[in-house]
């Protein structure tokens, strides 16, 4: 394989760092331009014309190079029409060296051909995901022999990989819907993440999401805090998701965030309720969602947790109520209010009765949890496993033209409850988790023990679960005194 002569090989590495090239793959742009110049010398082609790739490329995909591995070529060979575009003295057949082989990239998908025959490489300071961590199985061996002059037919070079705008964005949605469903990531999770994705892709102009840079994300941080004047929480779900889309989706390194403007982080007090506000709230809501707001406040427990209940997770012989993959995906037990033990199990009656008429309507089941529906096949009909708080609907399924049923969506809970206190004329901004913030701040007020109040709520730190002391008085004395000039009692 042809070497590089000196001054031609410095000002590639010039190249590869105004564009931003990691240093520890530049070893394997090299080796595609110096087997890009072994081609074109074989075949007799002139390696200042920038139309020869074209060739090259369907030589490397008779070789069985992955797509990956031939955009890694193409980004490298365009850098190189780039900035030197053949002007240099280029390497002979009598320069050859042992051949190499160069490692595949993570470059994720080659997007739709475009009419211009180089890629587009306009700004430094731009990164490629280029990491290594796949090599091809194949090592391309382009030492054909001197006496063959087949032209391979051409074809336009794919512009997209490096457009620095307008570029397409569609795998990176759909790779980051994998890696969020892979980790059993909340949906709401996967929703958030999109949308700051999204305003990213918008701030940088849709610019190829393979030329991220932490300078994107820098700018785009600062552009939250100082323009948009988001609140720290916002800020810093905005980071988690640029940290998660650099890990996951684009396979690179998530450097220091250093010279952020951070937003002003405030102290946020919650919204509690009376109890007496609390009684009013329920005495305005109608079945099924008094019930619910009853669990909520009753248990503290979070909307969607509350409304995933199924039938087995109720224990009335032990007076516990199971949560399952709770918020961090954790499992608890929460002591099951004896004031709501009758009506619990009228709502499991009701739960029967429609389970024996969807079963004979024939419908397909419930939703089971992640791949339990693969491994128990007649599952999601049992009784156990069915909603404590179903969908008034069942729901068609376009792939398989089933019908299951649903939990209750959140949406209408919510509503029913902003309605009941607009009944109940609070002047309280309050809503479903108002009735979680409730029962942590009266436990509180009841002396119990602010790690007890933790395990209860699913809180992973206590940090989380001290914001409740600001909502009672506090009945701590704070005159030091020494136990010894205690009263005895």
């Amino acid at each position: 394989m042809l070497t590089l002569p000196s001054s031609l090989a410095h000002k590639y590495e010039a190249l590869l760092i105004q564009f931003g090239v990691p240093v520890n793959q530049r070893a394997y742009y090299y080796k595609w331009l110096r087997y890009y110049l072994d081609f074109c010398d074989n075949h007799q082609l002139n390696s200042s014309d920038k139309y020869n790739f074209s060739a090259f490329n369907e030589k490397l995909r008779s070789k069985n190079q992955s797509d990956t591995q031939r955009q890694q070529a193409k980004q490298a060979i365009a850098i190189f029409y780039r900035g030197i575009g053949g002007s240099e003295n280029i390497p002979t057949a009598s320069m050859k060296v042992a051949s190499l082989q160069p490692e595949s990239s993570h470059l994720k998908r080659v997007t739709e051909i475009k009419p211009n025959p180089i890629l587009e490489i306009e700004s430094p300071n731009v990164t490629s995901d280029l990491s290594s961590a796949n090599k091809p199985t194949d090592t391309p061996t382009f030492n054909s022999p001197s006496n063959e002059r087949k032209i391979l037919p051409t074809a336009p070079i794919d512009s997209n990989v490096l457009k620095l705008t307008g570029a397409n964005w569609a795998w990176v949605y759909d790779d980051l819907t994998s890696a969020i469903k892979v980790r059993h990531y909340s949906p709401k999770t996967l929703k958030a993440y999109k949308t700051w994705i999204k305003k990213l892709q918008t701030f940088t102009k849709s610019k190829d999401a393979h030329l991220l840079t932490m300078d994107d994300v820098k700018r785009f941080l600062n552009f939250l805090a100082v323009e948009k004047k988001v609140a720290s929480s916002t800020q810093n779900q905005a980071f988690n998701a640029l940290l998660f889309l650099f890990k996951h989706v684009l396979n690179k390194e998530f450097g220091k965030v250093e010279g952020v403007v951070r937003a002003k982080r405030t102290t946020y007090i919650p919204v509690v309720l009376s109890r007496t506000e609390v009684d009013l709230v329920i005495s305005h809501l109608k079945y099924p969602y008094n019930l619910v707001a009853k669990l909520l406040y009753g248990c503290g427990l979070r909307l969607f947790e509350c409304l995933k209940l199924r039938i087995q997770d109720l224990n009335f012989e032990m007076m516990v109520l199971t949560i399952h993959d709770g918020k961090g995906k954790k499992d608890r037990t929460l002591p099951m209010p004896s004031v709501l033990i009758t009506e619990l199990k009228e709502q499991q009656a009701k739960v029967m009765q429609l389970h024996r008429q969807d079963l004979e309507a024939g419908y397909a089941g419930t939703f089971l949890p992640s791949a339990l529906g693969g491994k128990y096949k007649n599952a999601s009909k049992e009784l156990v496993w069915q909603w404590l708080f179903p969908a008034k609907k069942l729901t068609l399924i376009p792939e398989t033209q089933e019908y299951r049923r649903y939990y209750l969506h959140e949406s209408h809970v919510q509503k029913a409850i902003k309605q009941a206190v607009q009944q109940s004329q609070i002047p309280k901004r309050a809503s479903a988790h108002t009735f979680r913030h409730s029962f942590a701040s009266h436990l509180l007020q009841a002396n119990y023990d602010i790690r007890t109040i933790q395990e209860l709520l699913g809180h992973s730190d206590l940090k989380t679960t001290m914001i409740y002391t600001h909502t009672v008085q506090s009945v701590t004395i704070k005159q030091a005194k020494s136990p010894l000039d205690f009263e005895q009692k």
